[in-house]
Parts: C-alpha cells; sequence; structure tokens
C-alpha cells in the first residue's frame, strides 16, 4: 500500500472542523436563525478544555451541551470556542478546543458531523452519526428550557465514514 504523504484524512477533519467554526462564528455574530440549534458533544479531560470542578466531577468522560435558548458570550477563535451556559440554575464558562469535540448535531436539519478523538489515534476521519448525539449518549446536557421538547432520534441516516473510500 502507497503511503499517505499528502494526508487527505488530516486535510477532510480539518475542514469538517472549519464547518463547525464557521456555524458557531456565525451563531456568535447573528444568533442562531430559524430553529436551528446545535448539540456539542467534546471530551471533558481533552487538553485545553475548562470547566469548573463541578461539572468535571459530574462529566469525567465527556459532556453534550445544548447550544439553544439559554446560552451566552459565544466567543470562537480558530482552535476553541467559549460560551456561558446555566447548570442546575448555575451559570457556567466553558471553553472548549475544537480537537476534543467528538459529535456536532442540528437536529432542525438532521446535519451532524462526528470525529475521532485526535489524541486516540494517527488518523482521525470524520462521519455522519446515525443517531443524534443525544439519543446515542447518557443524558449529559444542560437543562432544556421551559416548554422545550426533548430531540427526537434521527430516523433512516446513514452512516459515511471517510476510510471506506481510501484505499487499504
Amino acid at each position: 500500500m502507497a503511503t499517505d504523504h499528502i494526508r487527505y484524512d488530516v486535510l477532510a477533519r480539518d475542514a469538517l472542523r472549519g464547518v463547525l467554526r464557521r456555524v458557531l462564528t456565525d451563531a456568535a455574530a447573528h444568533g442562531l436563525p430559524g430553529e436551528h440549534h446545535f448539540f456539542i458533544t467534546f471530551l471533558s479531560t481533552a487538553e485545553g478544555v475548562k470547566l469548573s470542578p463541578r461539572l468535571l466531577a459530574q462529566y469525567p468522560e465527556e459532556m453534550t451541551i445544548i447550544l439553544q435558548h439559554q446560552f451566552w458570550d459565544l466567543v470562537v477563535s480558530e482552535d476553541r470556542f467559549e460560551v456561558g451556559l446555566s447548570f442546575g440554575g448555575i451559570p457556567e464558562r466553558l471553553l472548549v478546543p475544537f480537537a476534543a469535540i467528538k459529535s456536532f448535531f442540528d437536529p432542525s436539519v438532521q446535519f451532524g458531523l462526528q470525529f475521532e478523538p485526535q489524541e486516540a489515534t494517527e488518523t482521525p476521519a470524520a462521519k455522519l452519526p446515525a443517531v443524534p448525539p443525544s439519543a446515542a449518549l447518557p443524558a449529559t446536557t444542560a437543562e432544556p428550557a421551559a416548554g422545550e421538547e426533548p430531540p427526537r432520534a434521527n430516523e433512516g441516516a446513514t452512516v459515511v465514514r471517510f476510510d471506506r473510500f481510501r484505499k487499504k
């Protein structure tokens, strides 16, 4: 097998993280349009993640946050985002590097991205999730706003893995 000196897997992963960065940048500048809202799952102990000791004790491995009605001060930079959220009525400030993100899902349009953790493998790949992160992961989200419906499972979606198309 030939060696991939170009590292298409890394280029594809970085491009898809760029989609996430762009969406969050637009949300920070203009708010969330229409019914769009985001489920973002990340590794709690990944390098650069900043959570309060209370949240880290509650979510020692990974955490899913929802950006919908009750978030504030969303700031996006080249390699991370920061956001204010309320957990159990207590305001918290989170800092999440894009490299720590495992999945992103917008249930309003059934669009999702799923990432292999960068630390876990040398050749991470991105893929579309078969179900929304909220349905596939334990309940680790901020409390929904009053009158907010829980997310529905994504029916009929398929998983596409980039490494499936790569020559082995």
